[in-house]
């Protein structure tokens, strides 16, 4: 079956984390991805995004082929401009001004083929006093409010677990470029996405920042608390702990009946939603007499019985171990001619009728010959281009 995005080529020059995030989501579901890569001449290192064989290179580059290209050489330059006028997308995250200096900016593209989209990803933003300040994903957590009101109270500014601005930016620059090859259809013409860290962490942010932007209310760290929504939080069991969350009258009459605290409930400070938001400490030590009683196994299917949502804390082996997880599928397993059979997490988006796409991470350079052939370039170019040392 013919893939979703098949019709569209899409050229990958990003590196590292937030640019090939971006690319994967198009790959996934079957764009002709070509992830374009320095010769060794020229990468002389392990290249930027890990080892290669490692599982975050191998999962984040998946159903791509890849070339080698040197766009710092004339000859190489020529070969990607004349790549450019067939494609579709043209996808990067070098700082601003490097993109201007290889000349690969979106009015040089534009010039040679009017409806290529590209896809940029900074640190700051494409101008401006920061614009060419290399970007880093826990600087932008920073610079975004994220680690202000990541951590338990008082204990100071914490990173979140993952790399949430780099991740983000990502989504935001794929769905961007969706959003300009549906409009190409009406008007035939390409456009300029870009996304930055910070703007995408600032987005993220969401009721937190407009808490600030509409209210003037500065979120502090909450811990395991939602900040606004009480009684939700983390619960100790006998066991372990617990999620809970039960914002709200209704939610909270089943709590009470749950945990069995009819008595503990009638106490005045804690008679009403907004009483219990004043009093969370209060609330949660009541809960929480309660629920060390018990096993997290056993709260969790009381709770879920009652209509309230109630989850474990899982470790990550535990995750991919949970039924419902194996259900969903979410772990796919790809076969890789050089490293065997590697399983990665499959897209989070189900599809009717359309899988994921399921091709491992090519080698550096592994389809160069095979896709400038398909580009139009003879036998003898391709061998002009490899004397050059331009692939």
């Amino acid at each position: 079956m013919t893939m979703p995005l098949a019709r569209f080529t899409v050229l990958d020059l990003t590196r590292v984390r937030s640019g090939p995030t971006c690319v994967r989501q198009l790959a996934d579901w079957g764009a002709n991805v070509i992830k374009i890569e320095a010769t060794d001449e020229v990468d002389t290192g392990k290249g930027l995004g890990g080892e290669r064989d490692g599982p975050d290179f191998q999962h984040v580059h998946r159903n791509k082929r890849a070339m080698t290209l040197n766009l710092k050489s004339p000859e190489g330059l020529a070969a990607f401009r004349r790549m450019v006028a067939k494609a579709d997308v043209v996808v990067e995250n070098y700082r601003p001004d490097v993109k201007t200096r290889l000349g690969v900016d979106y009015d040089s593209l534009a010039a040679i083929n009017p409806r290529i989209v590209l896809g940029s990803i900074s640190g700051f933003g494409q101008d401006g006093p920061y614009a060419k300040r290399p970007g880093f994903d826990q600087i932008a957590q920073g610079m975004g409010g994220l680690m202000s009101v990541t951590g338990l109270p008082g204990q100071g500014p914490v990173r979140a677990g993952i790399p949430v601005a780099d991740l983000t930016a990502g989504l935001y620059c794929a769905l961007g470029i969706m959003v300009a090859l549906l409009e190409r259809e009406v008007t035939g013409k390409g456009r300029w996405v870009h996304v930055s860290l910070l703007e995408a962490m600032i987005a993220m942010m969401d009721f937190q920042a407009t808490r600030w932007t509409m209210k003037g209310e500065v979120p502090k760290q909450a811990g395991n608390d939602h900040p606004t929504t009480i009684p939700t939080g983390l619960f100790k069991t006998a066991d372990g702990s617990v999620n809970i969350a039960g914002g709200g009258e209704e939610m909270w009459r089943r709590i009470v009946r749950v945990l069995g605290i009819e008595e503990e409930a009638k106490d005045p400070d804690i008679a009403t939603d907004a009483l219990r938001s004043k009093n969370r400490a209060k609330v949660n030590a009541i809960i929480e007499r309660v629920t060390l009683t018990d096993t997290s196994a056993n709260w969790v299917a009381k709770f879920n019985k009652e209509g309230v949502p109630c989850g474990p804390v899982y470790s990550m082996d535990q995750v991919f171990a949970d039924e419902q997880v194996k259900h969903l599928g979410m772990e796919m397993t790809l076969q890789h001619p050089r490293l065997g059979p590697l399983n990665v997490v499959r897209a989070p988006m189900q599809i009717s009728g359309v899988a994921c796409a399921r091709n491992p991470t090519p080698d550096r350079g592994q389809h160069t010959d095979e896709v400038l052939a398909e580009f139009g370039f003879s036998a003898e170019e391709i061998a002009a281009l490899r004397a050059a040392k331009a692939i």
